[in-house]
């Protein structure tokens, strides 16, 4: 599957704002990872979210308005359900697409109107890149990691679609080393 950097920057960063969510990173001790406007300012800028002004606790609880409609598109049982949820959300976000060459990348495509807020930006864009998943028949691949004490966002890029945990080298490699024992355990008497 092809998916352009621009898109992949935004499905990368839906994924990360998805998994900022308390109930969603259960090894995380701080709690919410927006837990105030510092953190969505570093959030911001570790996504090289461009154009970003003042905030303010209005911006963040704006962010954290549709970081919750990005969960429940990562939890939608179907297309039709997933599709429902992102026209609606990059409907209010007053989606203007826009063409672009910024900060060294080449044409792109934004789809927040000049002068949005942060959420827009994140509604707008982040929205359209799962858009283009679904229109690719590929929403299944917005999946939550299958480890029974995990549940974080992750997108399935691979060959095959069977990817199952949100990291191969944490939750996989944790579950595997754990049947592994157990199999030791049972063989051994």
């Amino acid at each position: 599957m092809l998916i352009p950097h621009d898109t992949r920057n935004a499905l990368e960063t839906v994924v990360d704002l998805v998994n900022t969510a308390p109930e969603y990173d259960p090894g995380a001790d701080t709690g919410d990872g927006l837990a105030d406007v510092r953190a969505l300012y570093a959030f911001l800028r570790g996504h090289s979210i461009s154009g970003v002004g003042e905030l303010s606790s209005r911006d963040l609880r704006a962010v954290m308005d549709v970081r919750t409609r990005f969960t429940q598109v990562f939890a939608a049982p179907d297309a039709p359900t997933a599709a429902n949820l992102i026209n609606r959300l990059v409907a209010a976000a007053g989606t203007t697409p826009q063409l672009t060459d910024h900060d060294g990348y080449d044409w792109h495509v934004h789809y927040f109107a000049p002068g949005a807020s942060v959420a827009d930006h994140l509604a707008a864009d982040c929205g359209m890149a799962l858009a283009f998943m679904v229109v690719a028949g590929e929403q299944e691949r917005l999946r939550r990691c299958e480890a029974p004490d995990c549940g974080r966002a992750f997108v399935d890029l691979s060959r095959n679609r069977s990817r199952r945990y949100c990291s191969s080298r944490t939750c996989g490699n944790r579950l595997h080393v754990a049947a592994y024992r157990a199999r030791r355990k049972e063989a051994a008497g």
